[in-house]
Order: structure tokens, then C-alpha cells, then sequence
């Protein structure tokens, strides 16, 4: 069982390292999603200069008391990609490139990613 669980993740960082490589080819900062099993976490990041601009998760002070309101993991989803299309939106940042670091587009990702483009980021 340990075996299968090493190659499983090792398969997953191959995943991720292709999608990562394929995306670095352009020059607009990267949207970067990360779901655990109770929390999303949501960076935009400048791959030319190695900073994050921009943070949002569902742990976060300002939008705390809006996720413990959330009914299911997909609404604190949508709540942080409003949250991160608004602070990218003060930032100036208008087109990302999205980055789903290895996870299948549906469910929390794709409820991520569909709210933070009704907050006006363009993928």
C-alpha cells in the first residue's frame, strides 16, 4: 500500500510539473489554486520575478465570517475566487493564466476558477 501511495503522488507532481512548464512558456502572471480537504488557497504569481502578488484562502480574516457561512466546500470556493478577482483587480492584474496544479477542472476548481472570472479576471 505504500508503494501505491508514492507512485500516486509521484504521478501527480509529474502531472503538475508538465501543466507547470507548459504554462511558464508565457509571459502573464500564473493564477495558482491549491485545495486541501477544508480549505482552497489562491496565489497569482509572477513566475519572471519569483513573488506572489496576490493571496486569497478560505482561512483568510476578511472573508472568514462569509466562509463559516458557506453551506458546501464549492460555496467557500466561489467566495474566495470573488475575493481573489477583487484584490487582483486593485493590484491592476486583469489576465492570469490558470494554473489547476494537477487537479481535475470540476467541483472546487471549477467553482473557483468560474467566480473569479465573474469578478473580472480573464484566463
Amino acid at each position: 500500500m505504500l508503494k501505491d501511495k508514492r507512485e500516486k503522488k509521484a504521478r501527480w507532481e509529474d502531472k503538475r510539473a508538465r501543466l507547470k512548464h507548459k504554462l511558464l512558456k508565457g509571459t502573464k502572471m500564473r493564477l495558482v489554486v491549491y485545495r486541501s480537504n477544508k480549505n482552497i488557497f489562491a496565489q497569482i504569481v509572477d513566475d519572471n520575478k519569483h513573488t506572489t502578488l496576490v493571496s486569497a484562502s478560505s482561512i483568510d480574516k476578511e472573508i472568514t465570517d462569509s466562509v463559516k457561512k458557506a453551506e458546501s466546500k464549492i460555496q467557500q470556493s466561489e467566495i474566495v475566487g470573488k475575493s481573489i478577482a477583487t484584490k487582483a483587480k486593485e493590484n491592476k492584474i486583469l489576465e492570469v493564466i490558470f494554473d489547476r496544479n494537477g487537479y481535475k477542472y470540476h467541483g472546487r476548481v471549477k467553482a473557483f476558477a468560474d467566480a473569479a472570472r465573474k469578478g473580472g479576471l480573464v484566463f
